[in-house]
């Protein structure tokens, strides 16, 4: 029983031994490196800058009242269309009581004075009709009584636009209707009914009824880094990406460049515009944040291979490429615009040229 063991444990270490043996061969020998090849492609390449910002409307208006007073009706909601002329709202005046203090004073005197005027006038025109007095003594009086009533007139129509806005001599005319001033879509109407307006004039902007906006002419405002202004210039072509509509692209024109830059978080911004060519399946809301791609440059149909390919050495630039089934060459080429991923090979390369990329298993091959 103990030779049995014996020989066991000497086959064990044996067999140990053996295994380490051709572990340590087997770890000596070189192993088969396998590379990847890749061929070049016909592509485009675009350089280009991103600016983030929104799509605005390029001509938005703040309807404001021309008096102060209470809205008594609206007539528009958000979203609604409206034309030039249509109503917005009506406002009902809440008249200042001095002002209607003073109007109704300014009444009751020229009432006054109409009368008095109204009472000379009969008793000289009895005398003239009786030849009493000449007529020069006459027309002073009857130009008297016409002054006075038409100062009652103009008291009562001043009293009257105090308490509604609007005179009898105006008709139809009042400031109390407020009207948009162009086409458009009412974007926000920040009033209710009930609400005090005040109106605007040269001391106050005045209370915004609603805010009308042409959304059939949008533009790109974005900001721009100062390491990136000094390539673009307007006329550039841009490339939106809306946010809140997938898988869209909207093309802009760069419009204005700002000449000067705003300090932001420690660099310097500046503001651009572009206008944005609409869809007519797509509709772009107020507001929207996008990103905007600005192509810098851009080569067509030309011969492209992942930048990641190249090789440097010194001030030259090289690919290796496959002549055998892996047996790779040297060889240098001439690289035009690159957008950081792929590159543009002037001269060096044709479409059939393999080129060296990564190393692979031979579980893979």
């Amino acid at each position: 029983m103990k030779t049995f063991f014996k020989i066991l444990i000497s086959v064990a270490i044996l067999a140990i031994f053996g295994y380490t043996f051709f572990f340590l061969y087997q770890k000596s020998q070189a192993k088969t490196v396998i590379y990847q090849t890749s061929l070049p492609v016909m592509g485009t390449i675009i350089k280009k800058t991103v600016a983030t910002g929104s799509v605005l409307p390029r001509k938005e208006i703040a309807i404001k009242p021309q008096v102060s007073g209470i809205i008594d009706e609206l007539f528009t909601e958000p979203g609604m269309y409206v034309k030039k002329g249509d109503l917005i709202a009506r406002v009902r005046i809440i008249p200042n009581m001095l002002n209607l203090s003073n109007a109704e004073s300014r009444v009751k005197q020229a009432r006054i004075a109409l009368q008095a005027a109204q009472t000379e006038y009969d008793r000289m025109k009895d005398l003239y009709e009786k030849q009493v007095i000449p007529i020069v003594e006459f027309e002073p009086v009857e130009v008297a009584l016409n002054r006075a009533r038409q100062e009652m007139e103009a008291a009562e129509d001043n009293l009257q636009l105090i308490k509604e806005g609007q005179t009898k001599s105006t008709e139809g005319t009042t400031n109390t209707l407020i009207r948009s001033t162009i086409d458009g879509m009412v974007l926000d109407v920040p009033v209710e009914v009930g609400n005090s307006v005040i109106e605007s004039n040269t001391f106050n902007d005045g209370t915004t009824i609603a805010n009308i906006a042409d959304m059939g002419d949008m533009i790109f405002e974005g900001k721009v880094d100062e390491t990136e202004v000094g390539k673009i210039r307007e006329g550039m072509e841009l490339i939106l990406t809306v946010g809140a509509i997938e898988e869209k692209n909207f093309r802009a024109v760069l419009e204005h460049i700002s000449p000067k830059g705003i300090e932001e978080n420690g660099a310097i911004q500046f503001k651009i515009k572009a206008a944005v060519s609409l869809q007519n399946d797509v509709f772009i809301r107020a507001g929207y944040s996008a990103n905007a791609d600005i192509v810098l440059d851009r080569a067509d149909s030309v011969i492209t291979i992942p930048e990641s390919l190249l090789r440097f050495e010194n001030d030259s630039v090289f690919v290796e490429v496959e002549t055998q089934p892996q047996v790779f060459e040297k060889r240098f080429i001439k690289t035009g615009l690159s957008d950081g991923i792929n590159i543009e090979i002037k001269e060096g390369l044709t479409l059939k040229d393999k080129i060296k990329d990564k190393e692979i298993s031979e579980s893979q091959v």
